[in-house]
């Protein structure tokens, strides 16, 4: 089970940190990620980070947020910056136990077995 908060209402240009709170599965041991999908669009991956530490970040958010674990508190974060009006979704946090990241890539959504109920991220301008 994965538990999402710090979701919210932001305005363009503002701050907000995601957390991923898992239970059930050693957090140690799981790669993570943060997916998004927003109203009529396709879910899509927004970062990842695996077993090792290995980062990947969508083109759309590299430089603006940054994902990472605290494995001493089983907290994923997810630090984001410079908020932007197409930035508007709801945010997913999934897991995967050893997940690795290969070629740089993000992972299929369907490797990942856990997943959370979703929070909403609303960016105005």
């Amino acid at each position: 089970q994965l538990v999402e908060s710090g979701g919210g209402s932001v305005q363009a240009g503002g701050s907000l940190t995601l957390s991923c709170t898992p239970s059930g599965f050693s957090f140690d041991d799981s790669g993570m990620a943060w997916y998004r999908q927003a109203p009529g669009k396709e879910r899509e991956a927004v970062a990842v980070i695996d077993i090792e530490g290995t980062t990947v970040y969508a083109d759309s958010v590299k430089g603006r947020f940054t994902v990472s674990k605290d494995n001493a508190k089983n907290i994923l974060y997810l630090q984001m910056n410079n908020l932007k009006p197409e930035d508007t979704a709801m945010y997913y946090c999934a897991a995967e136990p050893y997940l690795r990241v290969v070629g740089g890539r993000h992972p299929q959504a369907s490797r990942l077995r856990h997943w959370g109920q979703g929070t909403q991220v609303t960016v105005s301008t």
